[in-house]
């Protein structure tokens, strides 16, 4: 095992909220030094009180900030932080940010650049995972003009889902029922992926509705191993976007399990792909037939239900692999599942309006506490929240014996929490996680618009949220109203990193 305090005594995190903070408490585990870079909106932010030294590299705009890698590279150059781990989102999966890392003699903590730039493309990874054997959903990645893509539609039958081939998040993307409504939503799809990636093409997938969101974990090593952690359900979106996960999938046995790990390190592998990333699956839960969706080159949102179900730190991995260790002295030979865990992600949005994000101050957050609950949270009272950013604020981690056991363990730990002086999806989460669909293992991607599309409030508040009401006293929130936009979202708004030049990866 390296000494990661000789090799890398320092990490600047070129991150922010709730991910900078998870990055940061395995630093201070590790004895590895910090520093935390931030926005003039987030001075106050919970990830600069925390690292050993922080250093503001911009305004709020995001593109003036976390999105400057050439500012970033420069502080961690002056700073003496021999590594950046970027977390996920803003430049976690630019190939070029982790190129220019590299030529300033810093360590990437992250895959090379050549992994990110090929699953990145969701064109050129669909081929890829085609020569490698991975099953991908039927579909189309030719000629990019209105009639090919309509033809190939015809062939493949519809529905068909239209998909941004740079794109991710949701952006550029439409599901098409017929012949005749494929024109307009080429076109829309078009016009969102140049906004959001500054890349028009478009592929084409079969729509498989009812599907499964399946993902496996993967670490990959310099020394040419590479395994899999077992898999999380993400099946729980609203706007192709997640809210809830479980670890293991109650639809996977051991057998369908061993079949899509297997496939995931041979994803990774056709990628050359080292430390860790996500391949994710859509499962038809009828026919148990998976198909390659694509691979997340970074640390996901959702790691922490791997991370209870198997025991191991994956961020620790992460600056571990960095430093040229290898897996066989970080995992055991094979690590199976242990109980269940399940992940809910506390938004800054309002569920009973398309899931509008919300801006202000945080007035009062009392997370949950006991037993098998972790917090992993960005925000404290009296933290302002800002439109420039993701509204993700906290994610509500629990684990048990078993999957009936997290579930009650999470509903009670959604009942214990308080959030106030912003609209959140609490009450929204606590009533998805109640309905019979979720509670038998049945929840599929459509499940949320299906169930829930005219969901609101019973407008009943518990006792512990009217208790912290009463204790928050006299504090007015700085920032009142909601905002009537989007919040900026870097990692799906922007094309990518920019080094003098236009990136490879556009």
């Amino acid at each position: 095992m390296p000494d990661l305090q000789t090799q890398i005594p320092k990490i600047l995190i070129a991150n922010r909220g709730e991910i900078a903070v998870r990055v940061l408490r395995t630093c201070r585990e590790l004895g590895i030094g910090s520093v935390a870079v931030f926005s003039e909106a987030d001075r106050g932010s919970l990830h600069v009180r925390l690292a050993d030294e922080s250093v503001c590299i911009g305004p709020a705009p995001a593109a003036e900030s976390y999105l400057d890698g050439e500012k970033i590279i420069r502080v961690a150059r002056d700073l003496g932080a021999p590594a950046v781990h970027p977390g996920y989102g803003f430049l976690s999966e630019n190939a070029a940010f982790a190129q220019a890392v590299s030529e300033a003699g810093l360590a990437f903590i992250g895959p090379p650049p050549q992994a990110i730039r090929a699953m990145g493309d969701k064109a050129r990874a669909r081929s890829l995972m085609e020569k490698a054997g991975v099953p991908v959903v039927p579909g189309y990645q030719g000629a990019d003009d209105p009639d090919s893509l309509a033809q190939a539609a015809g062939r493949i039958g519809y529905p068909v889902l239209v998909k941004a081939a740079a794109g991710g998040g949701g952006k550029g993307m439409r599901v098409v029922g017929s012949p005749q409504d494929i024109p307009e939503a080429l076109a829309a799809a078009r016009r969102e992926a140049q906004n959001a990636f500054g890349d028009p093409r478009l592929i084409l997938e079969k729509f498989i509705a009812a599907a499964r969101h399946v993902e496996i974990q993967v670490l990959a090593d310099h020394h040419g191993r590479c395994a899999h952690l077992n898999e999380r359900e993400c099946s729980v979106q609203r706007r192709y976007q997640k809210i809830i996960e479980e670890a293991p999938s109650p639809l996977l046995d051991a057998d369908l399990r061993a079949e899509m790990g297997a496939a995931a390190v041979a994803a990774a592998r056709a990628a050359g792909y080292t430390n860790a990333g996500t391949v994710e699956f859509i499962v038809d839960p009828e026919t148990r037939a998976y198909y390659f969706l694509e691979m997340n080159t970074r640390l996901q949102v959702e790691h922490p239900i791997t991370e209870l179900t198997t025991g191991i730190d994956l961020v620790a991995a992460q600056i571990h692999i960095a430093a040229g260790a290898s897996l066989d002295s970080l995992l055991p030979a094979h690590p199976e599942p242990r109980g269940h865990a399940i992940e809910c992600r506390l938004y800054a949005e309002d569920p009973a309006v398309g899931f509008l994000p919300d801006s202000g101050t945080v007035l009062r957050f009392i997370p949950p506490q006991g037993p098998g609950v972790r917090v992993d949270a960005g925000i404290r009272s009296g933290d302002p929240v800002s439109t420039h950013y993701d509204p993700l604020l906290a994610k509500i981690i629990v684990h048990a014996a078993d999957r009936p056991a997290a579930i009650r363990r999470m509903q009670a730990a959604l009942r214990d929490t308080v959030l106030l002086g912003l609209r959140s999806n609490l009450d929204f989460l606590q009533d998805v996680l109640d309905h019979p669909a979720f509670l038998e293992g049945r929840a599929d991607t459509s499940f949320i618009d299906r169930q829930f599309g005219r969901w609101k409030p019973d407008g009943q508040l518990p006792t512990a949220v009217m208790l912290a009401a009463a204790l928050a006293g006299e504090t007015q929130r700085t920032t009142p109203g909601r905002s009537n936009v989007e919040p900026y979202t870097p990692w799906t708004q922007l094309p990518g990193f920019r080094l003098g030049q236009p990136s490879e990866d556009g």
